[in-house]
């Protein structure tokens, strides 16, 4: 990821943390992989980053960062999100 793709990535982050809604283009729901969850959209020059996140009251948790290859999140992002999640809330 280039260093503005990680720039546009903390700002875009540093909003939601700061209680904005992002939407299309930025953001979309993800509710395959769980309630508050979300898909970060960062291009970049050669490339289409995803950022798979969900927000609590208290945090912003990263679930997952990929670069996007296919049209569809591949079944091993959005299991290794749900798994992520699940250890989160048991900590």
């Amino acid at each position: 990821m280039s260093q503005h793709a990680r720039m546009e990535a903390g700002y875009l982050l540093r909003r939601q943390q700061k209680g904005d809604l992002l939407s299309l283009p930025w953001s979309r729901p993800m509710p395959s992989i769980g309630v508050r969850c979300h898909e970060l959209r960062i291009t970049d020059d050669n490339s289409i980053w995803r950022i798979i996140y969900r927000t609590d009251d208290d945090a912003i948790l990263i679930l997952e960062v990929f670069k996007k290859k296919t049209q569809q999140t591949p079944k091993s992002v959005v299991d290794k999100c749900r798994r992520r999640a699940r250890l989160y809330d048991f900590i």
